[in-house]
């Protein structure tokens, strides 16, 4: 399936915030979700909390470490929530 993809602006809020090192590791991984954001190299997990708080279901993909970005799909658009550690799952 062909996805549409858009950011919301929590995400870039905190996605200038990241140290510059961690950027190459986003691009790194923005090219492989872009193709499929459900690339088993991505590591994408469902995220219970937040799925009940958007009131549909959320998925984060692993960058680095403790890094993650969530989304959710709607339709043919890959929304991107936020990225950051864990704890942008109890934002």
């Amino acid at each position: 399936m062909a996805y549409r993809y858009v950011a919301q602006p929590q995400f870039w809020r905190n996605f200038k915030k990241l140290p510059r090192k961690q950027w190459a590791s986003v691009r790194r991984v923005w090219e492989i979700f872009k193709v499929d954001p459900f690339d088993p190299r991505l590591g994408t997990h469902k995220i219970h909390s937040l799925s009940g708080i958007f009131n549909r279901t959320v998925y984060a993909v692993v960058v680095e470490g403790d890094l993650r970005i969530t989304f959710y799909i709607e339709g043919n658009t890959v929304i991107t929530t936020n990225i950051g550690t864990h704890a942008i799952y109890r934002e």
